[in-house]
């Protein structure tokens, strides 16, 4: 029965990349978005904002990296939307398949996705003089931030796709998202914010995630925020998770 299962997972996220790669929209907006985001803050922006000592494109890439998998995610919500929309999950329950291959199908396909635009970003940002201090355990540790943030982000993607009206209307919990990562610390140091806004900042949950992968890439790691970052990240995915199965367990019963 795994055996089934994989392959019917391998069919689902064969479907689902060959509709991303295929769709430019889906490739502006999650890869060329966040590199134009990049060089924007880079070059216009991070000559007025006071980071210190740090290069500001070090300061920076952790925030775009963050922002290309919000971006990225959102599509997940869009397409799982259009199948439940059009009646092409009905038609794959209709087949000898798991269906749980279905939405495992399209989270395989966000982690994939997400990865390959987001070692893109990492990449041409080493072109703009990203040097990052971090050894091999440092990477490690970032890749995992990345890959449980990608996981809760998509689950959180599928909860949408699974309950909104329209496909259009799916992907709208993305600018939540966003929200939160421009009153973050991703694009200048809370310091300089309004105290509100400073307050507000410090105390939401992508603030420590951001700093976390920061101080690991930059070589001056902050255990405390990277243990913060973990538990938000895990415990956002296990939460979203679970609620996605009982959605998705009521709308095919």
């Amino acid at each position: 029965m795994m055996r089934n299962y994989w392959n019917d997972m391998q069919a689902m996220v064969g479907r689902n990349m060959k509709h991303a790669f295929r769709s430019v929209d889906t490739i502006i907006t999650t890869i060329a978005m966040p590199l134009m985001i990049m060089l924007m803050f880079v070059y216009v922006f991070g000559g007025s904002i006071d980071t210190g000592s740090e290069n500001y494109i070090n300061y920076v890439v952790p925030g775009i990296m963050f922002l290309c998998i919000a971006m990225g995610t959102a599509y997940t919500a869009v397409r799982l939307s259009q199948d439940v929309t059009t009646g092409i999950i009905d038609r794959f329950h209709s087949m000898p398949i798991a269906k749980s291959s279905i939405l495992t199908g399209h989270v395989v396909t966000s982690v994939v996705f997400n990865l390959i635009s987001t070692l893109v970003i990492v990449l041409v940002a080493f072109l703009l003089g990203f040097r990052p201090e971090a050894g091999f355990a440092g990477w490690l540790v970032v890749i995992l931030i990345l890959l449980l943030f990608t996981l809760a982000m998509t689950w959180i993607a599928v909860i949408s796709g699974l309950l909104a009206k329209s496909a259009e209307g799916s992907a709208s919990f993305s600018y939540l998202i966003l929200l939160l990562l421009f009153i973050s610390s991703a694009f200048a140091p809370t310091d300089s914010m309004n105290k509100v806004v400073r307050a507000f900042a410090e105390n939401q949950p992508m603030t420590p995630i951001i700093e976390s992968v920061r101080s690991l890439l930059v070589g001056n790691v902050n255990t405390g925020e990277v243990w913060t970052a973990i538990a938000w990240c895990g415990g956002i995915f296990i939460v979203a998770m679970i609620a996605s199965m009982q959605i998705y367990k009521r709308k095919t019963e």
